[in-house]
């Protein structure tokens, strides 16, 4: 089924300053026998991708590090090969090392600027200071063996230090920006590093993503959900697709099948959907050089060639179809379940997959900050929002019946007096499936506590988990800009069978009560440091799949992080994955 990209995650695509949109592949500085790509062999390359059959425009090239392989901190030779033929450039500083590596890697920057002037800043679309850094130290990150990493501390101080070296050069006023994970963005303890960005880079790979339904039906679908995620906590940054793709060979992860075919469907349902529309570089033109990693990603084979191994071509309709909906789409804490990480080339190992049930592309690590062309890193999940599978957040086109959720004031005439009346019992949609419509936030965490073990912390989580000792503590960012609006807390609870993406268990009865806290719940929240409660916020006498809820409605807590703790009643026992894909579950904030 075909998927819109929701308004909202379009408009954060393209309000970077003038729009300008670049399209490009990932380089490595090492083949995958870590001998040296030379300044011949990215100009190879580079013209190559300029000239590959089906396709065009791709005259832009993302890299890992500023140091030319097998030296300290000589600038990498694909600088003048950019040069030599007009390829843009967005720079990569290697992060994830010493501190000695660190200031080699901006020696070589100042070299460069330096050495190549003006006609290097002009070839500049900005410069990434570190890849994956805050998803190789995350529990899966180090799960996957993909160390080193770094905090958000250390990655804030060095991306204002490579703004304070170029001040004052030819590189004056070039974003300067980080690349990680969908979920590393969207997990709160990392918001620093979202301010301290001009730009998103933002790496997902649905093949990855193996404890999903992720075969490549489901690729298009869970490549936006991570997407419209790290748009809807950018902070109205522009978020930069850095890497993406669909392997040609390897092993299967779950349902996802590396493959010539799926390749190809992957290309055109994700690709050609986002080219010419956001900033991308896709991984990758060649991965397999001298040897074929596994998996392998390259969109040419050992022989580079400007034949690649599958169509690159783009129906004519793609290039338009990522602005659909009327919605600002922002999607559930948990709608895909995982987010792909981008396959980080690095001493040419090839991207290991995830483990313990977790979405991960294991980042290989990096040493010697020689990075190649063979490895990709994966990464858990988080929320997202997300092209919803045949139904933009906005609109309904499936065969069932759905009911357009917004439970905004009503005004009404009472005498010569015009009210507004604010709805705060249940809107019961038996038979009927709910669709959310409009502005509306879902939770950008969601922490389970549990009074049977009262100093344990249960860290985020995808699932609003409750029974009668489990409770679920949300948080809700709301945008300044929500200022004199009204903010209404709904729970929607479809039926099992109008889910496509999601699922819930439910047991006993009884029904939710939800209250509103003094302050945010964080990763280390547990049951006996939870904050207090600072007011009730509305409830739910008889819990009934198959009914949407109005919980409470109110003057919007502008610019706020406001969390939400939802319990059960009686003996209710409640399991669920949050998702606003249709038909969307669990609890969101509308806004009117």
């Amino acid at each position: 089924m075909r998927i819109s990209l929701s308004t909202f995650a379009v408009a954060g695509a393209l309000s970077t300053a003038s729009a300008q949109v670049y399209k490009g592949f990932n380089y490595g500085s090492t083949f995958t026998n870590n001998a040296p790509v030379t300044q011949q062999d990215f100009e190879n390359r580079f013209n190559t991708a300029q000239q590959l059959q089906g396709t065009s425009g791709f005259t832009s090239a993302r890299l890992f590090t500023t140091i030319q392989a097998g030296t300290t901190n000589s600038p990498i030779s694909a600088i003048p090969a950019a040069i030599a033929t007009r390829t843009q450039l967005l720079l990569g500083i290697f992060l994830s090392s010493t501190e000695e590596a660190f200031n080699n890697e901006q020696a070589a920057l100042r070299s460069a600027i330096s050495q190549y002037g003006q006609a290097f800043a002009d070839l500049v679309i900005g410069i990434s200071v570190g890849s994956e850094d805050l998803y190789r130290i995350s529990p899966i990150g180090i799960e996957n063996l993909s160390n080193p990493g770094e905090g958000p501390d250390v990655v804030v101080n060095r991306i204002n230090a490579v703004r304070t070296l170029i001040s004052g050069t030819a590189l004056q006023g070039k974003p300067v920006g980080h690349v990680d994970t969908w979920t590393a963005y969207v997990n709160a303890s990392n918001s620093a590093v979202i301010e301290a960005c001009d730009f998103i880079g933002m790496d997902a790979y649905p093949y990855f993503q193996n404890t999903q339904a992720n075969s490549i039906e489901n690729g298009e679908s869970l490549f936006f959900d991570a997407y419209n995620a790290t748009v809807s906590v950018s902070s109205g940054k522009p978020v930069w697709i850095t890497e993406t793709g669909w392997p040609v060979s390897g092993p299967n992860q779950n349902q996802a099948v590396a493959s010539l075919a799926n390749a190809r469907t992957y290309w055109e349902r994700v690709g050609c959907r986002v080219f010419g529309q956001i900033t991308t570089f896709w991984y990758t033109l060649q991965d397999a050089f001298p040897d074929t990693p596994s998996p392998s990603f390259g969109v040419v084979g050992t022989t580079l060639s400007n034949t690649p191994l599958y169509d690159l071509s783009c129906p004519d309709s793609s290039s338009s179809s990522a602005s659909s909906g009327s919605s600002t789409a922002t999607s559930s804490v948990a709608s895909s379940g995982a987010t792909g990480t981008s396959p980080e080339p690095s001493n040419g190992e090839a991207p290991s997959g995830p483990s313990n049930g977790e979405i991960s592309l294991a980042s290989s690590d990096s040493s010697n900050n020689e990075v190649s062309d063979g490895a990709a890193s994966t990464t858990p999940p988080a929320q997202s929002p997300s092209i919803t599978p045949a139904v933009p957040v906005a609109s309904v086109k499936t065969v069932m019946t759905y009911t357009t959720i917004t439970t905004c004031p009503v005004t009404y005439t009472e005498g010569t007096e015009t009210k507004t009346s604010l709805t705060s019992s249940a809107v019961v949609v038996t038979s009927t499936h709910a669709s959310l419509a409009g502005d509306f936030e879902f939770p950008h965490l969601i922490v389970p506590v549990d009074k049977n073990q009262p100093d344990t912390a249960a860290n985020t989580g995808f699932n609003g988990i409750v029974s009668p000792t489990v409770s679920s503590i949300f948080n809700f960012d709301i945008p300044p800009s929500y200022e004199g609006r009204t903010c209404t807390s709904v729970f929607l609870f479809p039926t099992r069978e109008s889910l496509q993406t999601s699922n819930f268990t439910l047991s006993g009865s009884g029904g939710l009560e939800v209250n509103r806290l003094v302050s945010p719940a964080t990763a280390e929240t547990t049951y006996n440091n939870q904050p207090a409660v600072e007011e009730a916020a509305g409830s739910i006498p008889d819990l009934q799949a198959g009914n949407s809820y109005t919980l409470v409605s109110g003057p919007c807590f502008a610019g706020e992080r406001v969390p939400l703790k939802v319990s059960a009643t009686g003996s209710l026992n409640l399991d669920y994955f949050q998702d606003f894909n249709p038909s969307p579950i669990g609890l969101y904030i509308i806004v009117c």
